[in-house]
C-alpha cells in the first residue's frame, strides 16, 4: 500500500516507490546502457522533509556508488540545475551523516558520483536532448567551468527518444497512459478523460496489474496536478481580465516559488512584499 505525507504525481507512484523497484531498475538500465538485475542492489535516496510543493516529482537512488536523481516535467524549466545543486546538496548532507564522514577530517571523504536526468513530457515543442548548465544563470558569465552543475534534460515524448522508451517498457506504458489522457481531454472534461484513458490501459494490458491496484490513487493524483496548472492558469487569465496582469503573475510566481521550496524568508529577500507572499501562502 502506498501511503505517503505528501502526494506523488503518477511518475512517482510508478518509479519511487519500494513495492514497484522493477520498474525502477528498469529505467536506471534504460538511461545507463546497463544491464543489472538486482533490485536488492538499489537503495531508494528520495528526500521527503525538504519537500514543501503538494506534489512531488523527482526520484533519487543510489546503485554502484553513484547517486541519481529524475524529475519529471510537464513543463519546460530552465532553471533545473539550481534545483537539482539544491536538492543534491540535501542528499550529500544526509549520505555525510549517515556515514559517519568527517569533512573537517585530513582524509579526503569520498561521494557517490551524482548524475542528474530531467524527464521532460510536456505539450510544448523541446529538442531530444538538451543540457541545462548552471553557469546560464551567472550574473556575470564565465566559461571556464570551474563551478559547473548540469541537469540533462530527455523529452518523452512520441518520435524524440523511441528507443529509450523501447528499452524500459514500464516508461512506454506510462506514456501511452499520459498520451490517452491527453487526447481524451480534447473531447471530453479532464476527469472523465483519465477515467476513461485508465480503463482503456486496463483492457490493452498497459500498466494493467499497477493501475487495477492503485486506480483511484491514479485517478486523484491525474487530477490534481491538472487542478494545479489550472489554478495558475487562471490566476493567468484573471489578471488579464481585470488589468492586473503584472501583479496576478506575481502572485503565480510566488505560488509556484513555494510549491517548488523556497521559504517565505527566501521570497522576501528577493524583493517581493510580504502582501503577496501572505496571500499566496493561503493558496499555495
Amino acid at each position: 500500500m502506498i501511503n505517503k505525507k505528501y502526494k506523488d504525481r503518477l511518475f512517482c507512484l510508478l518509479f519511487g516507490n519500494e513495492e514497484y523497484k522493477d520498474n525502477i531498475l528498469s529505467l536506471y538500465n534504460a538511461l545507463c546502457n546497463t544491464s543489472y538485475t538486482n533490485t536488492d542492489d538499489i537503495q531508494i535516496y528520495t528526500i521527503e522533509d525538504v519537500i514543501y510543493i503538494k506534489m512531488k516529482n523527482d526520484v533519487s537512488i543510489l546503485l554502484d556508488s553513484f547517486l541519481y536523481l529524475w524529475e519529471q516535467q510537464s513543463t519546460f524549466n530552465p532553471n533545473m540545475p539550481i534545483r537539482g545543486l539544491l536538492y543534491f546538496g540535501k542528499m550529500y548532507d544526509k549520505y555525510i551523516t549517515e556515514n559517519h564522514l568527517n569533512i573537517y577530517g585530513k582524509a579526503l571523504i569520498k561521494l557517490p558520483t551524482p548524475k542528474y536526468t530531467v524527464l521532460y513530457n510536456g505539450m510544448d515543442e523541446q529538442p531530444a536532448f538538451m543540457q541545462l548548465r548552471l553557469s546560464d544563470s551567472f550574473i556575470n558569465p564565465d566559461t571556464s567551468g570551474d563551478f559547473e552543475w548540469t541537469a540533462n534534460m530527455v523529452n518523452l515524448n512520441d518520435g524524440k527518444n523511441d528507443d529509450l522508451l523501447d528499452k524500459c517498457q514500464p516508461l512506454k506504458e506510462y506514456m501511452i497512459l499520459i498520451n490517452e489522457i491527453r487526447k481524451n481531454s480534447v473531447s471530453m472534461g479532464f476527469e472523465d478523460a483519465v477515467d476513461t484513458a485508465v480503463t482503456d490501459c486496463i483492457e490493452h494490458n498497459i500498466l494493467k496489474s499497477f493501475l487495477l491496484k492503485h486506480r483511484a490513487e491514479v485517478l486523484d493524483v491525474c487530477i490534481t496536478e491538472y487542478n494545479e496548472k489550472s489554478f495558475v492558469d487562471g490566476i493567468r487569465e484573471e489578471g488579464r481580465k481585470e488589468g492586473r496582469k503584472e501583479g496576478q503573475n506575481l502572485l503565480a510566481t510566488v505560488v509556484l516559488r513555494l510549491r517548488n521550496g523556497e521559504t517565505p524568508e527566501q521570497i522576501l529577500a528577493s524583493g517581493v512584499d510580504a502582501k503577496t507572499i501572505e496571500l499566496a501562502e493561503t493558496i499555495k
